[in-house]
């Protein structure tokens, strides 16, 4: 019955919220219309304090507007040369009165009429520069203006209790616009009459918390970090402080009724000199604050290598010269232009926060910076970057303080990204020589007047040992780049010298015979060049990739192999060498297991699950034995690098230690005695001893940290008593120490006491 009233209620429910289409009709036909009701005062202190993140972001709204005026105007004079005659200059003035706490922007833009003033100041979200390129939009006109949204304005009311814009535009006259960022507004005509030729003047009353816009070197700042790179000039009314020699009203009477006295002499001029009255003077004038240009707007092959330094060295604040730069223009899905540049110097502090940091890249819209610590334009390893980007289709939201998340975004990382490698890959072969070169995108690169370079000058060696981490950090979190990063490591090896060798110049080298690429990971190049797992390595003349940085090893794991070769540790099991002799070492190798069968047997019933098993070695020469891992597990020296780890548990450190596996030298002496005695006495402590100081000396030698010290110590102490032929380590008796004589009587020393002072006296 339940279900029975479940049922029944859907049923009419699902007839209740359907519509015929004659009742659609009716209730079309007797709707009534209202307009949404907006409060003003809300709606402006919601773009206010909502809207944006940062104040001083309203200076850039400010001279973007600008800007947009400029252009405007000189759009028109191409057409109209009569547009211009009121004012020829285009520019941008800015000035501050720290008496009245007013700071004032003026351009000598288009200009507004009474009645723009009214529609675009006075109507929230009116964009004047939107109107501007939809009336013009039929004659096909290309206008790269900055304003949309309509609300930039309004930014001004984060530091400004009230606002005062004066206009004049060429068809009327000087216009007043007032505001306190209520519900209302007032336009008057200018009683001042015409003083501003042509554009806008725009006047703040800061409010008493931002007193700081009334400092000129705070301006400054601001300018040059959101409209350096503005097309007109942007200039400031600063002020300048000097100390000037001033002259004394009575030494110049002195001077001029004095022809008849004698000349001073050189001390008296001296001491006027010392004497001579200065003041401080201060002075005002206009300087521009933009001097340096956007180039990355210019075509590539307009722009010389001392300009790219200058503009590098503006933008990163970086003393040095980059060690090298693309400038390029991507066209299609995604339109941007951009310069990339790479530090010569890596800063002290590049690798402490690295999850922290991001690549310096500045995104303009424009030529109007929007912001520069956009996390996500770049992966994380490329975080040594500097540059620009300036792209008209970045997604902003109405403040341009952040971008959203879009598709268009993605492209244009890729393309950074891959742009990035290209210019890394070709300073990699920088030393090939070559002129400048452009690609069908318009690039160009650093170029180096130096036919070939030697490895201590190469530029792309400089650039491994200050940003070498960044590549392998690259091999480990970027999959899809990853055949492309390959390219660009670089290791020591055994045939390197003091330099470095990559991977492709690894594969040039390599013999006919040999199918993999062989490295050693450790401490240091002094740890692995003399280690035990490379004997049998150098005697067949095969070259060895020295891993010695911590980070090496995680990076390796993601390089299974390279133009085909696979990458083999020489400390694990299993190494092979494909040569022609490998298949007679194989049969002398079985030959041998069944040989040292009671010794291997043995051992591993010794040592029990300190190792997985024991065989006989294909790779020593000279040492008795080693220890190596599995195929797959972690090396010593990933073992060594996760102990240290600070947050490492120790009692996890079973867990990451992979079985061993160790491997004899059948012609070592050393092992042939002790196979020796294993077959004729292997119950005798000696016996296990010896093996046991085996297992330590190879541990130790191949890298692993010894886990037993006191076992060790008992057994190296046994066998020292064996060495030095001591009966028992038992303890000798102590030393007896002999009686202290008695000190002399008390008066007796008083006496030599008095003898010595006595003494003392006469000397």
């Amino acid at each position: 019955m339940i279900a029975a009233l479940f049922m029944a209620s859907g049923s009419a429910s699902e007839v209740a919220t359907a519509l015929s289409s004659d009742q659609e009709a009716t209730l079309a036909a007797s709707s009534e219309s209202f307009e949404f009701q907006a409060e003003v005062n809300r709606l402006m202190d919601i773009i206010i304090n909502s809207l944006y993140k940062n104040k001083d972001i309203f200076l850039r709204e400010l001279i973007s507007n600008g800007s947009d005026a400029l252009d405007k105007i000189r759009f028109l004079a191409v057409s109209d040369e009569a547009a211009l005659a009121s004012k020829k200059e285009l520019e941008i003035k800015i000035s501050f009165d720290k008496d009245a706490r007013t700071l004032t922007i003026t351009d000598s833009g288009i200009g507004m009429t009474k009645a723009d003033l009214v529609a675009n100041l006075g109507t929230v979200a009116k964009s004047g520069t939107t109107n501007f390129v939809e009336a013009l939009s039929g004659d096909g006109a290309d206008l790269s203006l900055i304003g949309q949204f309509g609300v930039g304005f309004y930014s001004v009311y984060l530091v400004a209790d009230k606002v005062r814009v004066a206009s004049k535009h060429n068809n009327d006259d000087q216009y007043i616009w007032e505001s306190t960022a209520d519900s209302s507004f007032t336009v008057a005509k200018d009683p001042r009459g015409n003083t501003l030729g042509r554009g806008s003047e725009i006047t703040l009353f800061l409010k008493e918390d931002a007193g700081e816009f009334l400092d000129q070197s705070r301006l400054e700042d601001l300018i040059k970090r959101y409209s350096e790179f503005i097309t007109f000039p942007i200039s400031l009314y600063k002020s300048k402080t000097e100390t000037v020699d001033v002259e004394d009203e009575d030494e110049e009477e002195e001077s001029s009724g004095s022809d008849d006295l004698e000349v001073e002499d050189d001390e008296e001029e001296d001491d006027s000199k010392k004497s001579a009255k200065t003041e401080t003077v201060t002075s005002w004038e206009w300087e521009r604050v933009n001097t340096q240009s956007a180039i990355w707007t210019k075509d590539a092959k307009e722009v010389d290598d001392e300009a790219y330094k200058a503009f590098y060295k503006s933008i990163s604040k970086d003393y040095s010269d980059p060690s090298t730069w693309i400038h390029f223009k991507a066209e299609g899905e995604v339109e941007f232009k951009s310069i990339l540049f790479i530090p010569s110097q890596a800063p002290h502090d590049m690798y402490d926060n690295y999850y922290q940091k991001s690549a310096q890249l500045r995104l303009y819209v424009r030529k109007v910076l929007i912001t520069d610590e956009f996390e996500d334009l770049v992966p994380r390893y490329l975080n040594f970057l500097r540059g620009v980007v300036d792209s008209d289709d970045l997604p902003l939201n109405v403040s341009r303080e952040t971008l959203q998340q879009h598709k268009v975004l993605k492209v244009m990382g890729k393309k950074l990204v891959r742009k990035a490698l290209e210019m890394l890959r070709k300073l990699a072969s920088k030393n090939d020589g070559g002129d400048d070169e452009e690609d069908e995108e318009g690039e160009k690169k650093a170029s180096d007047s130096d036919d070939e370079l030697d490895e201590k000058d190469d530029p792309y060696i400089k650039f491994w040992e200050a940003f070498g981490k960044n590549i392998k950090l690259g091999i480990i979190e970027d999959a899809p780049n990853r055949s492309k990063l390959q390219k660009l490591l670089r290791f020591k090896s055994n045939k390197s010298g003091e330099g470095y060798v990559s991977l492709e110049q690894y594969v040039e080298r390599m013999p006919e015979f040999q199918k993999n690429i062989y490295y050693i990971s450790g401490e240091s190049v002094d740890a692995v060049k003399n280690s035990p797992f490379l004997e049998k390595l150098k005697k067949k003349d095969l070259e060895v990739l020295y891993l010695v940085d911590p980070i090496d090893e995680y990076a390796i794991q993601h390089v299974t192999e390279f133009d085909g070769k696979k990458l083999q540790s020489a400390s694990k099991e299993g190494l092979s060498f494909g040569d022609a002799d490998e298949k007679t070492e194989k049969k002398r190798l079985d030959l041998y297991k069944e040989q040292y069968q009671p010794l291997t047997n043995y051992l591993k019933k010794l040592f029990d699950s300190k190792v997985g098993k024991v065989v006989v070695s294909p790779r020593v020469e000279t040492t008795p034995c080693i220890l190596v891992t599995s195929q797959y597990g972690n090396s010593a020296n990933m073992e060594r690098i996760m102990r240290s780890q600070a947050f490492s548990d120790p009692s996890k450190a079973q867990y990451m230690n992979s079985p061993k596996t160790m491997e004899i030298n059948p012609r070592h002496p050393i092992i042939a005695e002790l196979n020796r005695q294993v077959t004729a006495n292997p119950e005798a402590e000696a016996t296990a001893d010896t093996a046991w100081l085996l297992y330590d000396t190879a541990l130790l030698q191949s890298g692993f940290i010894q886990d037993d010290v006191d076992s060790f110590a008992v057994r190296m102490y046994r066998t020292m008593k064996g060495a030095l032929k001591l009966d028992s380590l038992e303890l000798e008796e102590e030393i007896a120490v002999p009686d202290e004589p008695e000190s002399a009587p008390e008066e007796d020393l008083d006496e030599d006491d008095s003898d010595y002072s006595a003494g003392s006296d006469e000397l």
